[in-house]
């Protein structure tokens, strides 16, 4: 008799749905409500929260809310119907996709609608059975996806080691002369969880050597790195050597949909092959307008970067000079590394949010390894520079209490006792 699959279910949630019991609704799908800010409610209160990727802060700015609104009123969600390639184009999707373009500097631009969605139809599209993915280790899930469809090979190199890299592509390299296949290499502009940016220079140089072509998911870099906010690439100098330059409008844009730019040829063949979006509805209308002003604010002035920069940057001063660990994040984002067990990392999280009124993002094990705590700090453009002392001073009594072993199993106390 076979197995009921419904019963395997059941009988293994997974690493993270064998702890719902506990942390449903609070650790895991908590709710931030009222207005996108970073002040919200939670459990009851409000909360200082650095867990949005809203990081112009145009979630919720008036001209974007104006905008927004007045799109939803005049198209509904419902305009345009079926896919593009069917009966769902039209002149905006096709003017935001032209205006893509010029801003990061690629002849052609292909609106998606999601970006995992988007991502992993891409790495789908592009290579065949006879191709080699070489990418990097701590690649987003959605890469990681898009590589298991992959029927050909695939090597991993160790995360930004350009070492490793090479040692990768030379196998890669053996094996493509065999096949008669091609190399794509991918690599993430900014890496999301740690902030430290992909060698993307590093990885241009190594085409002196071998025949690759290479795709950048920019999620983090797009609007926040470049002079204008144009990207990755642009700050280390390489984007027209980035083949394919991917990121989505989930964080600097505040919205739903991504897009992929590259050689215009090579657009008009994800316009034809990409099953994702010959299948799936077009991106609704006001979410294109909505995209149109959004990057027409990015384009047209440097505010909200340099205001999020100020926050960034004040943010990531004040860790340092509390002698705290943050890696070697070279975007907005912050993580801060301390010591401790997956236990005391719930603790220590339960106080910061009760105690001290502060929501962000906690990672352990298997995330991270084993007696590693991080906390992920997201700073926006929103941020005030006093909700950056407020956080650096509550950051500094946990600390301490994590060091006093305050919050192991056996000496935890009641939580309202922790302050």
């Amino acid at each position: 008799m076979s197995a009921d699959l419904f019963e395997k279910l059941r009988n293994n949630m997974g690493p993270l749905g064998m702890h719902h019991k506990e942390a449903h609704g609070y650790f895991t799908f908590p709710k931030l409500e009222g207005e996108l800010s970073p002040h919200m409610n939670f459990n009851g209160k409000t909360v200082l929260n650095w867990s949005i990727n809203n990081y112009l802060g145009l979630g919720n700015h008036p001209e974007i809310r104006k905008v927004d609104e007045e799109a939803a009123k005049e198209w509904g969600l419902a305009y345009p119907m079926g896919s593009r390639m069917m009966s769902g184009n039209t002149s905006k999707h096709e003017y935001l996709e032209s205006e893509l373009s010029k801003f990061v500097n690629k002849e052609d631009t292909i609106l998606v609608n999601f970006g995992y969605q988007g991502i992993l139809s891409l790495i789908d599209a592009v290579v065949d059975r006879r191709d080699i993915i070489v990418y990097d280790a701590e690649s987003h899930a959605c890469i990681i996806d898009g590589v298991r469809l992959h029927q050909g090979k695939r090597f991993v190199f160790k995360h930004n080691d350009i070492e490793n890299c090479e040692k990768q592509l030379e196998r890669a390299s053996k094996l493509a002369e065999e096949t008669g296949g091609a190399i794509l290499v991918i690599t993430e502009g900014v890496f999301g969880m740690t902030g430290n940016q992909g060698k993307l220079k590093e990885i241009v140089n190594l085409k002196d050597k071998f025949h690759f072509r290479l795709l950048v998911d920019d999620a983090h870099g797009f609007g926040t790195l470049g002079p204008k906010g144009e990207g990755t690439g642009v700050e280390q100098g390489v984007q027209n050597e980035i083949d394919i330059y991917f990121s989505t409008f989930a964080k600097s844009m505040a919205s739903i949909g991504a897009f992929i730019s590259s050689d215009k040829d090579i657009v008009r063949f994800l316009r034809y092959n990409m099953r994702s979006q010959i299948f799936a509805k077009s991106l609704p209308m006001p979410l294109v307008i909505g995209g149109i002003k959004r990057l027409e604010m990015i384009m047209k002035s440097t505010e909200h970067k340099d205001q999020l920069w100020r926050v960034a940057n004040a943010l990531q001063k004040g860790f340092k000079e509390s002698g705290f660990n943050i890696g070697a994040t070279k975007s907005a984002v912050t993580p801060v590394y301390l010591n401790g067990t997956v236990a005391e990392a719930t603790h220590l999280a339960y106080d910061l949010r009760e105690n001290y009124d502060i929501f962000c993002s906690i990672v352990t094990y298997p995330v991270v390894p084993k007696g590693v705590i991080l906390l992920r700090m997201i700073p926006t453009a929103a941020h005030t520079l006093e909700d950056v002392q407020t956080t650096i001073d509550a950051f500094n009594a946990i600390s301490k209490k994590l060091n006093a072993g305050a919050y192991k199993k056996d000496n935890l106390v009641e939580a309202s006792q922790l302050v």
